[in-house]
């Protein structure tokens, strides 16, 4: 497919101005909630509150009865009024050239409402806007300030500005997993939540953060896709640049069934969907904790073609769990080279047994771990290391966390961490997170991730 095949979404994404149809002074309206969002974001564009009711000012800004009132360039319409009143809103921004529209609205073919979706899409293409929704949350971007969800800022934490972008056909999933992702080390570059996909679908959504340059990762949640030949010819080609983390909904006939009363979707054969999922290089997640899991290694570590992985830790037992995991998720444990264990035996103490899991027993502190490191890292038989910190011991501390952070930033192999515990090991862990450091918090998140990371690279270089 040609590029102009696909729906123009940066006037959306980066607008200069926005219209906020429905923005109210009423705190529990919807309007109110998205008008406040981008004011508390503090988007720099031009902002116009439109209400039929023509409240004059609505949180200090003036207030329209009509888009058609303006009188000024409108990029993106953000429309939040009752499901009836959206082909007449739709018609006045298209006759004032909105460039795009988010309609946040539901009451559509979701609830059995096709005839008034077909208006909507009527609409949309006579005009040329671009439609997100409707039945959805909308967008976010960190990046230009926008924000129509009309989810309140004290009850949902947004991420901050990062390399993943997210887009998920619930609203409700993409909520949870933004939440989620706001308490996690890495940011987003741009979200969106596309409801019913009566215009904008999933083929137009995968092609502009395919072509977004300030996207590393894409991360996706679908219950279904209409346009199944197009999706994979843009899959083929993203895939190849950027990973995408997809989870489907609806992989059970009750949750098929499911998925299309709450946004009409077709939700199909979970069967054939894998096996196009996997054909083309996307990494599946089996659950949200997946997607998270997924999304921050593919964030913040290189590519790795191979599978032997290093095992560095300060308790025996948790080391073989890791290993078990590893191999539960088709890794191995790598083996050193002599020359590397003939160098380990001279920097570490008699107690430490040279093998693999290495363990550096629990009065490790950070020299140990950088000593260990320093060998390990070099070795050509590793391919990447898992390094297991159990900081309840007494040479777990601030120290060490900063030296494996440090070490990773220049590791040119991927490195992740495992730590288990309670409060102090949960600040640590999002120490190091923050610093850029995937840390996880069982052996089974931290070898699927490097198996979907490895998984991942191995298509991306042609192994099979």
């Amino acid at each position: 497919m040609k590029s102009n095949d696909y729906k123009d979404l940066s006037h959306i994404m980066a607008p200069k101005s926005v219209a906020i149809i429905g923005a109210s002074s009423n705190p529990d309206k919807v309007g109110h909630v998205i008008l406040q969002n981008y004011i508390d974001a503090g988007y720099s564009g031009k902002i116009y509150p439109v209400n039929i009711k023509n409240e004059g000012t609505i949180l200090g800004l003036k207030a329209y009865t009509s888009v058609l009132d303006v009188k000024k360039p409108i990029d993106v319409g953000v429309i939040a009024v009752p499901a009836m009143a959206v082909p007449q809103v739709m018609e006045e921004c298209g006759k004032a050239g909105v460039k795009g529209l988010v309609v946040v609205s539901g009451g559509f073919l979701e609830v059995g409402n096709a005839q008034l979706q077909e208006q909507l899409v009527a609409i949309a293409r006579k005009y040329s806007m671009p439609t997100i929704g409707p039945n959805c949350l909308g967008v976010m971007d960190p990046r230009s300030r926008i924000d129509t969800l009309f989810l309140p800022t004290y009850k949902i934490d947004r991420p901050k500005i990062g390399g993943v972008s997210f887009a998920a056909q619930s609203g409700a999933v993409g909520s949870a997993v933004l939440d989620m992702i706001g308490s996690e080390g890495f940011g987003i570059a741009r979200f969106l939540s596309y409801g019913n996909a009566a215009d904008v679908d999933e083929v137009d959504i995968l092609n502009y953060l395919g072509n977004d340059k300030d996207t590393k990762v894409i991360v996706y949640y679908i219950e279904g896709v209409k346009r199944g030949k197009e999706f994979i010819e843009v899959a083929k080609r993203v895939t190849k640049i950027k990973p995408v983390v997809i989870s489907k909904g609806g992989v059970t006939a009750a949750g098929a069934g499911a998925a299309h009363s709450h946004t009409a979707s077709l939700a199909g054969s979970s069967q054939a969907y894998d096996a196009v999922f996997r054909q083309f290089g996307f990494t599946i997640a089996k659950d949200l904790k997946d997607l998270i899991n997924y999304a921050k290694i593919f964030d913040t570590q290189p590519l790795a073609t191979g599978k032997r992985i290093a095992i560095l830790t300060n308790g025996g037992g948790i080391g073989v769990l890791a290993t078990d995991a590893l191999y539960n998720n088709g890794l191995e444990l790598a083996s050193l080279t002599k020359d590397s264990e003939d160098r380990l035996r001279k920097l570490m103490p008699a107690t430490v047994n040279i093998r693999m899991p290495m363990d550096l027993v629990g009065d490790a502190d950070d020299k140990r771990y950088t000593d260990a490191l320093s060998v390990v890292g070099d070795d050509p038989n590793v391919d990447a290391i898992l390094a297991i910190v159990l900081f309840q011991t007494p040479g777990a501390d601030s120290r060490l966390a900063s030296s494996l952070v440090s070490f990773a930033a220049k590791m040119k192999k991927p490195m992740v961490g495992l730590s288990v515990g309670g409060s102090y090991t949960h600040a640590h862990r999002q120490m190091m997170e923050n610093a850029g450091m995937p840390v996880y918090e069982s052996p089974d998140d931290a070898a699927g991730s490097l198996a979907a990371l490895i998984n991942y690279s191995r298509y991306r270089k042609g192994i099979a």
